[in-house]
């Protein structure tokens, strides 16, 4: 059993120009998709920024609520101390205090700050289930009181918009002692309460020329404007806490009971994760892991409701902060990692169910667009990653009435991908194995595309599409058989062999003694290495001969295994990009030509463990590597992407569903093994 203590995950600024990078950032989040996001020294960088981005129903989707707080401390007119003010959050860069420390307990961002000799603790949590969030401050200690103010900075608008989007706030004043609620035309009004109840000051005003530098250099607009209606204040004695919470929840005798902030109950929810995974989970870096896989799994927006119980049998898996939505490919190689390791296997249900309702044309959705209800089918491989994620949540549970239920669309999608369906995607008659590909689209995981151009096309037959459709096949022999009998699955069973052998024939490139990256594209035969050859061998059943195993496991080791996942492309290869930096065009050139890809560590262990069975301890050497990465861009959680060269600075979305989920997957994979006691 795991001991029900706080989870401590801290970082110390021994200097102090440390405290004031702006690369570090935090992330709680909500069951809904919202979150609540920014840097660790307090400084907004990113247009998706703020204290409350709300989860709401689409079509508004997520929702930038209160983009931030104005927080200065000052010393009391009759204090020992001199006058002064410490700013410890601001709308702009300068004029910001760094915190002495910062850490998450139990996945939650506490901040620590001195001014004089007072130390204030400031704390962010969210309701689960819930757009609310509460921010407490607390003197912890200090020679007498410390006057506290508050000022919100406020732009209604998508998270995603840009930052110069503006929004037409109005502002009612005095709805309770200590409330102030503020609203814009198409969204819910959104509510401040101060407890216990602090004076507020109207002072409605501009706050110009907020920089996310961040944005500036991604290529986007960087420069906006905020509205504030005022500003909270009070005065806190040693020992007392403030808290502000802003919640765009209706007003309710239930909400208004939350004012007061329930952190114990979001703590122990947290800490009850920790109770369903085994004991050798329980600890760091493990146990961060587990706090961070809870962010991604959601209730959809498309379901009418914004209450997390009202939606108990519908969830989904945001592939990443900020910007991600939920996505097929990522939900499917997720789900083990985030909810079967996890014990969370109600959910991973949900998230079947859910994908299954929603299969056209024999695939799954890609996606699903911010604020939409309807997804995108422009995918090649998300629905052959749907048989390995029902594998593998049936090999935790042992439910085979789940199986049985979604038997008839599995069926459905074999025969749409044999007989054709969308973009190209079919199994050639001449050899079973399954091509795809249309002008101007991307199909693959490797789907960078920027205007016109598809960066890496893969149109063809992609080696793990293709490793990904024979075990597709091989479930299928073996759940039709249980089901209706071996004659039933002889179909199945035949068109996998043809194609494994055929396989085995066109993809070896004898030449480089490792696999095409894809055969009969429309440049002939990409001998490019990439890390797409793995999967050949790791997945559950390899379609890969056993005798050409080493050899690709020696030549991904040898060109693309780095300290935090497999490279996309070798370096030796001229399209080979080390850098994934500047603007949106720039960035995906580099995406999948040389960035390192984390998610990718999970299958490059399968694969090696694969070759050396019984090799769990040495397989963890692998995963080291991101413990300091922990660290660093979202602390606590684990980058989409990294460069391709050492340092491997941290890129892409600070917080990726994928990356997670195969690191923890692996982990507990290749955890030590209780000792017998004899």
């Amino acid at each position: 059993m795991i001991e029900n203590l706080p989870n401590i995950h801290k970082i110390e600024f021994d200097d102090p120009e440390a405290s004031n990078d702006v690369s570090r950032e935090w992330l709680v989040t909500n069951g809904l998709g919202g979150y609540a996001s920014g840097t660790v020294a307090g400084v907004l960088t990113r247009r998706y920024h703020g204290l409350l981005i709300a989860g709401l129903p689409n079509p508004l989707g997520r929702t930038m609520m209160l983009n931030g707080l104005a927080e200065i401390l000052r010393s009391p007119k009759e204090s020992l101390f001199s006058a002064g003010t410490l700013e410890l959050m601001g709308m702009h860069h300068t004029d910001v205090a760094p915190p002495i420390d910062f850490m998450l307990e139990d996945g939650l961002p506490v901040w620590t700050y001195r001014y004089n000799d007072h130390l204030v603790e400031k704390r962010v949590v969210m309701d689960y289930g819930f757009n609310t969030v509460h921010v407490s401050y607390s003197l912890r200690r200090g020679n007498g009181p410390l006057e506290i103010e508050l000022r919100p900075g406020v732009n209604f608008r998508s998270h995603d918009a840009p930052v110069r989007t503006s929004s037409e706030v109005t502002c009612c004043l005095v709805v309770k002692n200590g409330e102030v609620e503020m609203s814009a035309a198409g969204y819910p009004p959104l509510r401040l309460i101060s407890n216990p109840p602090a004076k507020f000051v109207e002072d409605r005003k501009v706050i110009p020329e907020v920089l996310y530098r961040m944005e500036a250099s991604r290529g986007y607009e960087s420069e906006g404007s905020l509205w504030s209606p005022g500003s909270f204040r009070a005065t806190l004695a040693p020992g007392e806490t403030l808290v502000l919470t802003a919640t765009a929840e209706p007003q309710s005798d239930e909400m208004d009971g939350k004012a007061a902030s329930d952190f114990t109950a979001q703590i122990a929810r947290r800490r009850a994760l920790l109770s369903r995974v085994p004991e050798n989970l329980g600890s760091y870096p493990a146990s961060e892991l587990i706090y961070a896989a809870d962010q991604f799994i959601i209730a959809p927006p498309r379901v009418d409701t914004r209450t997390i119980e009202a939606a108990k049998d519908d969830r989904t898996v945001i592939a990443g902060y900020h910007w991600f939505t939920d996505w097929g490919r990522d939900t499917m190689i997720s789900l083990e990692g985030l909810a079967l390791v996890t014990g969370r296997h109600r959910e991973a249900r949900a998230i079947l169910r859910n994908f299954a309702q929603h299969m056209k044309y024999g695939l799954i959705p890609n996606m699903f667009p911010e604020g939409a209800a309807e997804g995108r089918y422009n995918t090649a491989d998300a629905t052959l990653w749907f048989f390995h994620a029902i594998s593998r949540y049936e090999q935790y549970t042992n439910d085979e009435t789940l199986v049985r239920e979604l038997l008839p669309t599995l069926r459905t999608i074999v025969e749409a991908h044999v007989a054709g369906t969308l973009y190209g995607i079919h199994v050639d008659a001449k050899d079973q194995l399954l091509s795809q590909g249309a002008e101007g689209l991307q199909l693959t995981w490797m789907d960078a595309k920027v205007g016109d151009w598809v960066v890496t096309p893969r149109r063809g037959k992609a080696v793990e599409i293709n490793a990904l459709w024979y075990n597709a096949l091989m479930w299928m022999e073996n759940w039709v058989r249980r089901e209706s009998g071996p004659a039933a699955a002889l179909p199945f069973a035949q068109r996998a062999v043809e194609m494994r052998r055929a396989f085995n024939q066109r993809f070896w490139n004898a030449e480089s003694g490792c696999l095409y990256d894809v055969v009969d594209g429309e440049m002939g035969d990409d001998p490019a290495c990439r890390p797409n050859q793995i999967f050949a061998m790791s997945l559950p059943f390899p379609v890969l001969d056993e005798i050409r195993w080493k050899n690709v496991l020696d030549t991904v080791t040898d060109k693309l295994l780095t300290p935090v996942g497999l490279r996309s492309l070798s370096p030796d290869h001229p399209n080979y990009n080390s850098k994934y930096f500047g603007d949106l065009r720039s960035r995906d050139a580099a995406y999948h030509q040389g960035t390192v890809w984390a998610w990718l560590i999970g299958p490059y262990i399968d694969a090696w463990l694969r070759l050396n069975p019984g090799g769990e301890s040495k397989a963890r050497a692998f995963l080291e590597g991101f413990v300091p990465d922990l660290n660093e861009a979202c602390v606590g959680s684990i980058s989409e992407v990294f460069d391709a060269e050492a340092p491997h600075i941290p890129r892409g979305c600070i917080a990726q569903a994928w990356s997670v989920a195969e690191v923890l997957r692996c982990w507990l994979l290749t955890a030590p093994r209780p000792t017998a006691v004899v």
